[in-house]
């Protein structure tokens, strides 16, 4: 795998995005599962429809089908009474002749028999006995209300290339033409660490100057949200030996290795030389605040990101980063386009220009349907509290500065992927 080195001392979040996404290869691996199992997976080949969808012409309406001599599409038919000779229910079609003339009973979803020319729907008629009458001044037209075969999907035609990650009516199609499994690229393995002599497992009793570390069950939460098969390696204190000897143990057992910490530019800071002397270093910074130490690149048989300790930094750049480079390498053929809105500020925002900035906020709609969004007062990289309470990220551009309230900003919805 080849990460080449980037020279600018600090690359924009779209050029660190672009780097990520072309320094990663999809994984080679591929598995045949159950439909039941394939939500959020990524087709590994395309799938042909091996039927015609609707398998048969259909009645789209509870009614009437009617055959007459007329056969050009959207013409006008001229018969205003029918004779009742059968009926056609979903699933029990009608199997007799029929001629001009005649009509039969169906309803919706049922087969229309080859000879019908049209679908007079119950209320526009009227039944006397076997006789079906058109109500004065209601028509019917050639073609109306018959659901052609073929007409949602063509036997032999692509339903999906391969690339595509499923959602649920992805595999509500797929068993629409039968298919009841799907080959998929494997999972992406992904181990991840945290470094810091300071971090402490939750359940312990901290001394003086530790924390509990909090990062990692954030990552491995969130990788396993994005249907990864996880390799916890736990924290790891800040010793040059045993952080290299993580990243070679992660790199024997992951498709990609994420470290938490260690990357920006302190005494304790040893991931990027590791990397460097073990592996290669595509970028280590990037102009974003939270998340400009942040380092992409690759181990001998893995890819590797580094990010920041502080845990708002560690979300931020998980989010933006770090999800493209899991999205590639699980086989998907293209990003996923960001949704962003426009909401106006509830109260002003402070901003220095340079970085862009992934400000933490809660957007709502006001009692006229307005899209307002409201800042969370403390944007500190160190406060995970503020990504809990928020819904949303204030998107802000490294040439914008303040800003004011009432001013428009862009913002994006966290939805699920926290």
């Amino acid at each position: 795998m080849d990460t080449k080195t980037v020279s600018q001392p600090m690359l924009s979040v779209a050029q660190a995005k672009q780097l990520v996404w072309q320094g990663i290869e999809p994984l080679q691996g591929r598995e045949l599962v159950q439909l039941n199992y394939a939500l959020d997976r990524v087709l590994a080949e395309a799938v042909v429809s091996p039927i015609n969808v609707p398998l048969q012409n259909n009645s789209a309406m509870d009614g009437y089908a009617v055959v007459t001599e007329e056969c050009s599409p959207r013409t006008v038919i001229q018969l205003s009474k029918f004779h009742l000779v059968g009926t056609s229910y979903a699933g029990t079609p009608f199997y007799g002749e029929l001629k001009p003339g005649d009509c039969i009973r169906i309803t919706t979803g049922a087969v229309v028999p080859d000879a019908a020319t049209s679908i007079l729907i119950q209320e526009n008629v009227r039944v006397e006995g076997d006789i079906v009458y058109v109500r004065p001044g209601e028509q019917c037209r050639v073609g109306e209300f018959i659901r052609l075969a073929g007409e949602d999907l063509q036997k032999d035609k692509q339903v999906f290339a391969a690339g595509r990650r499923l959602n649920s009516i992805d595999l509500g199609l797929l068993s629409s033409i039968g298919v009841t499994q799907v080959k998929v690229f494997a999972k992406p393995r992904v181990a991840v660490l945290s470094t810091g002599d300071e971090l402490k497992q939750a359940g312990t009793v901290l001394s003086d100057g530790e924390i509990y570390e909090s990062n990692r069950i954030v990552l491995l939460s969130m990788l396993k949200k994005a249907h990864c098969d996880v390799i916890d390696l736990g924290i790891i204190p800040d010793d040059k030996h045993k952080i290299k000897e993580a990243f070679l143990q992660g790199d024997q057992l992951a498709d990609l290795v994420i470290c938490s910490g260690g990357v920006s530019v302190g005494d304790a800071d040893f991931t990027r030389d590791l990397v460097q002397q073990i592996g290669q270093i595509g970028f280590w910074k990037v102009a974003a605040k939270p998340g400009k130490p942040f380092a992409f690149g690759s181990l001998p048989n893995s890819y590797f990101f580094g990010l920041p300790g502080n845990p708002v930094s560690t979300a931020v750049t998980f989010d933006l980063l770090v999800r493209i480079g899991l999205t590639k390498l699980a086989g998907q053929s293209e990003q996923s386009p960001a949704v962003t809105f426009y909401a106006e500020l509830e109260s002003p925002i402070k901003k220095q220009p340079g970085r862009a900035e992934f400000q933490r906020a809660v957007a709502y709609s006001d009692e006229h349907g307005a899209l307002k969004a409201r800042p969370l007062g403390n944007q500190s990289s160190g406060v995970l509290s503020s990504m809990s309470q928020a819904n949303c990220y204030l998107c802000l551009s490294a040439e914008q500065g303040d800003m004011q309230r009432s001013e428009r900003v862009e913002v994006q919805f966290f939805n699920q992927r926290f």
